[in-house]
C-alpha cells in the first residue's frame, strides 16, 4: 500500500500547527495477526485479510485483531479519499445534468405511475369539479359593469375574486428536471398533453413551437416549453383536466427561476408566450419575463439575416414577432403602455414575408404585428385618461386610424385558406380582430361624456356628445354589436372560443359591458335600440352558457359568462322595479346645460347593490378604473324589456 501522506483538511493542519508540529504520524508497521496467534508467536493465516484466520475458525477459537493507531490512521485516511471521489464525481454529474437539462428520457421514475398524494389530488379535483361552486375556486373571475363611462380599458370588464394560486409555493423546488421526473404527470399523460396543445391550440396562435413539434426535442431544450404546453393542454382536455393545477404550479416554478436566470433559450421564451396567452393568473408578469429575455437575445437584430435567408434568423425573428403580439394583447387593452416599441424589425415585417422561409402561418402573424402598430400608435396618440374627451384637433387622426384598420381589413379578409388545424378560424379571425380594434378605438368617442340620468354626475358642459363625435360612436356600437353576432350566430367560431387566446374572451366581456352601458345610459346620443341590444346580449349569454358547460372550472370565459348573465339580472331587476323610457331622451336644452342643469329625466335605480363585484388584482388599469369600492352602482333602468323577454 502507498504510505505517502494524503492532503489533510485545513481544520487539522491547523489542530497540528496549535501543537507545533504539522507533520502528520507516519504508518510505520501494521498488525496483521490475530491476538491469539500473537500469544503463541505463531503465523496467523486470514483468507482475504479479514477474520477468522485458519487456525481460530479449526480450532473454533474468537478471532479478533487489534486495531492499533497505526490502523486507525490508515482506515481514516481511506474512507475520506473514497468520499472525496465520489464527491467530486457527483458535482460533475449534476453539472453535466444543467448542461444537457435532461437530454435523455430516464428509465424508471420518468415512467412510473404518479405519487400517492398526487392521485389523492386527482380525486379531490375531480370531486371537486362536479360539486364546488364556480365562486368557490381559486382564481375566480367575474364580468362587471363599473360607473365610467362606455369608453373604458376593455379589461376592466373582467375581474378577479378570490384569491388565486400563489406562485410562493413551488419557488425553491424548481431544477432540471420536467414534471414527468417530478413525478407529476406520467410520459402517457404528458404526451397527449402535448398532444392536445401541438395539434390544435398552438394553430390559433400562428404556430409557436415553430421547429420544437417533436414531444422528445421539447423535453430534451426545455422543461419550461413542456410545462407550458403541457398546462395549456390540461386547461383545454376533458380528459385530463385533473391534472391542470400540479402542472400549473410546476410551470410558475420553472417560471420563477427564469426570473433571475441569466441564459435563456428560444425554447423558454415560446413557453412564456404560451403561458401568457392562455393563462389568465400569471399573463402580464410571464409577458414582461418574455419581453426581458427577447430584448437580452436581442431578437430584435435578427431581421436583417431574416432578410438574407438566415435560417435561424428567421426563426429569432417569428418569435420576435410572437413576443411582441403577445406584449400588445396584455397592455393596449389593459390601459398599459407596451414594453415592445415600432422598431427596425417590426416596420420591416412586409419585407420578412417576401423570405424564402415565410409560410402562411408568418402571414397571420405579420397582419397582427400590422393591425397592433396601428392600435399602438393610437394609444400613444389618445392615452388611457378615460374621464378626459378626445380633443376635437385631435379628430382627423381618430378617423385616420379608422381608415388604416379598414384598410388593414381589405388586405387580409381574403387572403388566408381553410387550415387543417383550426378549420376557418384564420379568415374569421381577421374579422374579429378587425372588431376588436374598431371598437376599442372608435370607443374614444365616449370618453369625458356622463351617463344620462344618473343624479350623482350631474351633466357638465362641455361632456355631452359632440356632433363630429356621432359617427365614431355608432361605429364604435357597430362593432360591438358585429363581435357578438360573429360568435351567436356561427357554430364553428363557438367551439373555438374553447381554444382561443384570454384575449378574445376579455373582449367579449369589453363588448357585452359596452353595449350594456350605452343602451342604459346613453342610447339618445346614438339612437341605439336598448331592446334590441338586450336581446343580442341575452343571446351571447345562452351561446356562452351552452359552450361552457365542458370547460376547465379555471377558463375565464366560464367565469365571463357567469358574470354576463349577473349583469343580465341586474337589468331585469331594476327594468321590473322601475320601468324605463319607452321613447328616445329629448335633445337637451342648451340653456339648461350652460346654466348647469340637467334635463329633466325619468327616475332610474341608481343605489343598486353592486358587492359582488371585486376588484381584478392581477390588471393595474390606470386612471379611475381601479376604483371600484368608491363607486356607485351603474344604474341599469333605461332599457325597455319586451314582455316576453326573460334572463334565462
Amino acid at each position: 500500500m502507498d504510505t505517502s501522506p494524503l492532503p489533510t483538511p485545513a481544520g487539522a493542519d491547523a489542530l497540528r500547527e496549535s501543537f507545533g508540529d504539522r507533520k502528520p504520524p507516519d504508518i510505520t508497521r501494521k498488525i496483521t495477526a490475530c491476538v491469539a496467534c500473537r500469544k503463541q508467536k505463531i503465523k496467523c493465516d486470514m483468507r482475504d485479510s479479514r477474520p477468522p484466520c485458519t487456525r481460530c475458525k479449526r480450532r473454533g477459537l474468537s478471532c479478533t485483531v487489534n486495531r492499533s493507531l497505526q490502523m486507525l490512521l490508515e482506515d481514516d485516511a481511506t474512507w475520506k479519499a473514497t468520499l472525496a471521489k465520489k464527491v467530486q464525481s457527483l458535482e460533475a454529474a449534476v453539472a453535466e445534468l444543467r448542461q444537457n437539462q435532461q437530454s435523455s428520457l430516464l428509465p424508471g421514475p420518468a415512467r412510473a405511475e404518479p405519487s400517492t398524494r398526487y392521485r389523492s389530488d386527482e380525486q379531490r379535483s375531480s370531486e371537486a369539479s362536479s360539486s364546488a361552486a364556480p365562486g368557490d375556486a381559486p382564481g375566480h373571475w367575474d364580468v362587471v359593469m363599473d360607473e365610467g363611462g362606455p369608453a373604458t380599458i376593455p379589461a376592466a370588464s373582467v375581474r378577479q375574486v378570490g384569491t388565486s394560486i400563489s406562485p410562493t409555493g413551488p419557488v425553491g423546488q424548481q431544477g432540471a428536471s420536467d414534471l414527468i421526473v417530478r413525478g407529476i404527470v406520467t410520459l402517457e399523460q404528458a404526451q397527449e398533453l402535448f398532444d392536445v396543445y401541438a395539434n390544435r391550440l398552438d394553430h390559433f396562435l400562428y404556430d409557436i413551437l415553430g421547429e420544437h413539434k417533436n414531444f422528445t426535442k421539447v423535453r430534451t431544450d426545455s422543461p419550461l416549453l413542456l410545462a407550458a404546453a403541457c398546462t395549456v393542454g390540461a386547461l383545454h382536455s376533458v380528459r385530463l383536466g385533473h391534472v391542470y393545477d400540479r402542472c400549473f404550479q410546476k410551470f410558475l416554478s420553472l417560471c420563477a427561476a427564469q426570473t433571475i436566470a441569466k441564459d435563456t433559450s428560444l425554447a423558454d421564451i415560446k413557453g412564456l408566450c404560451i403561458g401568457a396567452f392562455w393563462l389568465s393568473e400569471v399573463s402580464w408578469n410571464l409577458v414582461g419575463i418574455a419581453v426581458r429575455a427577447a430584448t437580452q437575445l436581442q431578437l430584435h437584430r435578427s431581421i436583417k439575416l431574416a432578410l438574407r435567408g438566415n435560417k435561424r434568423a428567421y426563426y429569432e425573428t417569428r418569435l420576435y414577432y410572437l413576443v411582441y403580439t403577445c406584449d400588445h394583447h396584455f397592455s393596449l387593452a389593459y390601459g398599459r403602455p407596451p414594453m415592445t416599441r415600432e422598431d427596425e424589425s417590426i416596420q420591416s415585417a412586409q419585407r420578412f414575408l417576401a423570405t424564402e422561409n415565410a409560410t402562411e402561418d408568418d402571414h397571420r402573424l405579420v397582419s397582427q404585428v400590422l393591425i397592433w402598430n396601428i392600435s399602438s400608435a393610437a394609444f400613444e396618440t389618445f392615452g388611457v385618461d378615460v374621464d378626459a374627451p378626445v380633443p376635437l384637433e385631435l379628430l382627423p387622426k381618430l378617423r385616420r386610424f379608422m381608415i388604416a384598420l379598414d384598410t388593414w381589413r381589405a388586405d387580409w379578409n381574403e387572403r388566408f385558406s381553410h387550415n387543417r388545424h383550426v378549420q376557418n378560424y384564420p379568415r374569421k379571425g381577421v374579422g374579429l380582430h378587425f372588431n376588436f380594434a374598431k371598437l376599442y378605438l372608435c370607443s374614444h368617442a365616449f370618453r369625458g361624456m356622463t351617463p344620462h340620468g344618473n343624479p350623482h354626475q350631474p351633466v357638465v358642459s362641455g361632456h355631452e356628445l359632440q356632433p363630429d363625435m356621432e359617427e365614431i360612436a355608432n361605429a364604435a356600437v357597430l362593432s360591438a354589436k358585429s363581435i357578438l353576432r360573429a360568435i351567436v350566430n356561427d357554430p364553428e367560431m363557438q367551439l373555438h372560443l374553447n381554444g382561443v387566446p384570454l384575449y378574445f374572451d376579455t373582449m367579449i366581456a369589453f363588448a357585452v359591458v359596452f353595449l350594456l352601458k350605452v343602451a342604459t345610459k346613453f342610447s339618445s346620443d346614438i339612437r341605439t335600440s336598448g331592446s334590441e341590444i338586450l336581446t343580442l346580449v341575452k343571446d351571447m349569454s345562452l351561446v356562452l352558457r351552452q359552450i361552457t358547460t365542458q370547460m376547465h372550472r379555471q377558463h375565464l370565459l366560464r367565469f365571463i359568462s357567469e358574470g354576463i348573465e349577473k349583469l343580465l339580472g341586474k337589468v331585469e331587476e331594476a327594468s321590473h322595479q322601475h320601468p324605463a323610457r319607452t321613447q328616445p331622451y329629448p335633445a337637451a336644452d342648451p340653456s339648461v346645460q350652460r346654466n348647469g342643469q340637467p334635463p329633466a329625466q325619468p327616475y332610474y335605480m341608481d343605489n343598486m347593490d353592486f358587492n359582488w363585484l371585486e376588484n381584478i388584482s392581477n390588471f393595474d388599469f390606470l386612471s379611475t378604473q381601479n376604483t371600484f369600492t368608491a363607486l356607485d352602482s351603474w344604474p341599469f333602468g333605461g332599457i325597455t324589456l319586451d314582455s316576453t323577454s326573460h334572463v334565462t
